[in-house]
């Protein structure tokens, strides 16, 4: 990678290039916590180069994916795929017409977190009385706070430094943040507060292990133990260590604090 592809990394952060054992794994995931939602109105809200919209598309009456930074916007359009230019801050929806949004590993680059989840909430269909109309969900991954390692690499002393950097997430908040000011860290305190007032109700959460395919790549033998061994971990408190958080969040009755109805549709 070249110095501006580092750069930018930093900032907007490195989607999913290839399908393998965690992406899929993950995917898997995603199908449980819609249910038949899969088939509606489908958001991949900050798709990158559209390997999990591919997956979406294929089950969802309409799929679309959200994408703001522009190469990897073309690169899903090439595709096939229908991809929107947009900050994730100001979706281009109506008033709750989704039944499914995914926002995988992109909320900690965003600008504004709080902004971001109050439009997702927005667009999300609500519960429709008795209309038999089941309410959208909002399927979060996020990063971790507990996981010895920031994944999304460190400035030090000037310079962007890529690669997994232990121990930094631990760190007083306002050290991390001096180190890592590009991309958040979320404990279970951050995400209560983050929700905190928005009509939503948590249907699952939990924190998930990754699936080290680089590692297995490499050397198999040791790479499938040390995911069997940390995979595991996800049954017993230790699962506080992992990689990533998983939310699945249904819309409930009730505004939207600052909510507005853009004239544009999916």
């Amino acid at each position: 990678m070249s110095a501006r592809d580092f750069a930018r990394a930093a900032v907007c952060g490195e989607p999913s290039y290839v399908w393998r054992a965690g992406q899929q794994r993950r995917m898997e995931m995603i199908l449980k916590a819609a249910g038949d939602r899969i088939h509606g109105i489908v958001l991949d809200n900050g798709c990158g180069v559209g390997q999990y919209l591919q997956r979406l598309a294929e089950y969802a009456r309409l799929a679309t994916g959200l994408e703001f930074e522009p190469g990897h916007a073309r690169t899903a359009q090439a595709r096939g795929l229908t991809i929107v230019r947009a900050a994730c801050e100001d979706l281009p929806y109506p008033n709750g017409v989704l039944d499914l949004v995914l926002s995988h590993e992109v909320l900690e680059h965003v600008a504004d977190d709080r902004r971001a989840l109050e439009e997702i909430v927005r667009v999300l269909r609500p519960p429709l009385g008795e209309a038999n109309v089941e309410a959208g969900r909002l399927v979060l991954f996020v990063p971790n706070r507990g996981y010895p390692f920031e994944t999304h690499g460190i400035y030090w002393r000037g310079r962007y430094r890529f690669g997994n950097i232990p121990l930094v997430n631990y760190l007083p908040r306002r050290l991390r943040n001096r180190l890592a000011p590009h991309v958040r860290v979320y404990s279970r305190r951050d995400l209560e507060a983050l929700l905190a007032g928005l009509p939503l109700q948590v249907v699952s959460q939990t924190t998930i292990f990754g699936a080290y395919d680089n590692i297995i790549a490499r050397w198999p033998k040791l790479g499938l133990l040390l995911r069997w061994l940390l995979q595991g971990l996800e049954q017993t408190p230790l699962r506080a260590l992992g990689l990533s958080q998983v939310l699945v969040l249904e819309r409930k009755a009730g505004d939207v604090p600052g909510a507005a109805s853009p004239a544009k549709k999916p």
